[in-house]
């Protein structure tokens, strides 16, 4: 049961949640297929019955003020309280209804979550999954502020109102064509790409601050072939011999498998291995379904040690 579609969530909150995750009123009206008028008239009000704005626009795109940062929070409690209201309601009827909202990076989303989905459907197959992908920072918001049960993302900390659950840390590497020059190779240093078109993770993913560090201060000269906020597009383009990736072998698993992608390990006393991290809200609070796929993917996190 979707606490909107219930009538629990207000269309003023819901319209306000989503012109603040987008940062754009043109936005949120072609997601939710309304006139944009229609979405300004109803912030519009909200502000005037608030009698505070809560957004300013700034660089083209709107940002929250203060008083739109404390709406946004308590908002998305709210709607975290009345989704696991429901599911609750469901469990006491014997429905076995319900849902569990996962927030995680791209990455993630691409390989171990889907591997697990299938087992936790043949025993809650009536239980609907709200996967969300994100940054990591903002994976580990969503559950700390009550909007998502679970999340899984690399190198955050995991906040106070909210649980650790399980972690592992994973190797750097490259990613490439079979036919690339360093595919037979068992593993690499950072030098050993000097001369190579590299595809880089843009600052929207934490992977970017690794690699940043990693080479601040070197001399290796390599061309930038491209940056992306996409570890599919990373991917795709290692795929076609169009450069090589810097990242984890985690969410190209498919790929290295049927021999579409060579992950060649980075050993680089500068690159340091990448720690990813599963979350949840307090068990007091998580639903019997969502305690489960909690379970599930915490040994599917601790079977990728040293990967």
């Amino acid at each position: 049961m979707d606490p909107h579609r219930l009538g629990l969530i207000s269309t003023r909150l819901h319209y306000f949640q989503l012109v603040a995750q987008l940062g754009s009123i043109r936005q949120a009206a072609r997601v939710l297929n309304v006139a944009p008028s229609s979405i300004s008239r109803v912030i519009g009000q909200l502000e005037d019955e608030l009698r505070t704005p809560l957004f300013e626009r700034i660089r083209q795109r709107l940002k929250l003020t203060s008083a739109g940062e404390i709406l946004l929070y308590r908002t998305r409690a709210s709607h975290g309280e009345l989704t696991r209201a429901c599911t609750e309601i469901d469990d006491l009827q014997g429905l076995r209804r319900g849902t569990v909202t996962v927030a995680v990076v791209e990455s993630i989303a691409r390989g171990l979550l889907l591997d697990v989905m299938s087992t936790f459907w043949e025993r809650y197959p009536a239980i609907t999954v709200d996967i969300r992908v994100m940054g990591s920072q903002r994976a580990f918001d969503a559950v700390a502020e009550g909007e998502c049960d679970i999340g899984i993302a690399f190198d955050i900390r995991t906040p106070r109102n909210a649980q650790r659950l399980s972690g592992t840390m994973l190797s750097m590497g490259v990613l490439m064509h079979p036919d690339h020059r360093l595919a037979g190779r068992t593993e690499l240093r950072l030098f050993d790409l000097a001369g190579e078109r590299v595809v880089l993770s843009d600052t929207s993913l934490s992977l970017s601050a690794s690699i940043e560090e990693a080479l601040s201060g070197s001399s290796i000269d390599f061309g930038r072939r491209a940056r992306t906020n996409s570890i599919g597009v990373m991917a795709d383009l290692a795929t076609r011999g169009d450069g090589v990736a810097l990242q984890t072998r985690v969410g190209v698993q498919a790929e290295i498998v049927r021999g579409a992608l060579v992950f060649v390990p980075l050993r680089d006393p500068k690159l340091r291995p990448r720690k990813l991290v599963l979350m949840s809200r307090a068990k007091s609070g998580m639903s019997e379904a969502a305690a489960s796929l909690a379970t599930m993917l915490t040994a599917a996190i601790e079977a990728l040690a040293g990967g």
